[in-house]
């Protein structure tokens, strides 16, 4: 298991930024990248930082992203995990066909490999070699899932003004089964405001299940040029209180 600092850093940041984004507004030759960094604050306190970088033509994307410990937290402990993904986008529903993590806690060093057949995803490398946890959830179920560093880049792209807050997606992280909604938009101001949910739903211990299994969340989008919307924050209640994701 990962030590606190770990959780605090990758599920608070992760399971928050998932989603389902829309791509429209391009022609079939054309390319739309999206790039961003976010900083996570944590009880006033800059803890770290989520950046991401992505392509899409036509209907293929892929994406690299960092997540990485920072002030006060990066002095305890230096946490980074560097992930890529790669897959197909048909009807704004994203198939991914590869995803590699690599993880350093400070103490473990890892990386992993998830490839993907016909949308059911396959656990075809984890190193240095674990047993598996009889929590794991058995990924020939996990059909129509996607990756952690697909949803996430799905969440916090450019979207077309009216798509806002249309999140139904479903994740598999290699072990864990997750789920993120929202809804409700509320115009505020020129900005519209999402009301959103991440559910833990299996591979969690029974501790993990007993603590929370639900942590509500708002999306918070800004009018950008061309008549789209970006994630200016994300605001969540996490187990070790409110924190906020912070664009720069």
């Amino acid at each position: 298991m990962t030590p606190p600092m770990t959780s605090m850093l990758k599920r608070s940041v992760l399971a928050v930024t998932l989603g389902l984004g829309l791509a429209g507004g391009m022609t079939p030759a054309q390319a739309q990248t999206d790039e961003a960094t976010f900083n996570l604050v944590l009880k006033g306190f800059n803890a770290g930082t989520l950046s991401f970088s992505g392509v899409q033509k036509d209907k293929i994307y892929s994406v690299v992203g960092t997540l990485k410990s920072s002030g006060l937290a990066a002095m305890l402990k230096k946490v980074r995990y560097d992930a890529k993904a790669s897959g197909r986008i048909s009807k704004g529903r994203y198939t991914p066909s590869s995803y590699s993590e690599s993880a350093d806690t400070g103490k473990r060093q890892s990386q992993s490999v998830m490839a993907y057949v016909k949308g059911v995803p396959q656990v075809k490398s984890y190193s240095p070699p674990r047993e598996p946890y009889k929590t794991d959830v058995d990924p020939s179920t996990m059909g129509g899932t996607v990756d952690p560093l697909t949803a996430m880049y799905a969440t916090l792209r450019d979207v077309d003004k009216g798509e806002e807050c249309k999140v139904s997606l479903a994740m598999f992280d290699g072990r864990r089964h997750s789920q993120i909604r929202t809804s409700n938009p509320k115009a505020n101001g020129e900005n519209v405001v999402c009301a959103g949910e991440y559910r833990r739903l299996a591979g969690f211990s029974e501790k993990e299940m007993a603590e929370k299994t639900r942590f509500a969340f708002t999306l918070t989008y800004a009018p950008v040029e061309g008549g789209r919307m970006r994630v200016i924050e994300v605001a969540m209640d996490t187990l070790y209180g409110k924190a906020r994701l912070q664009r720069r």
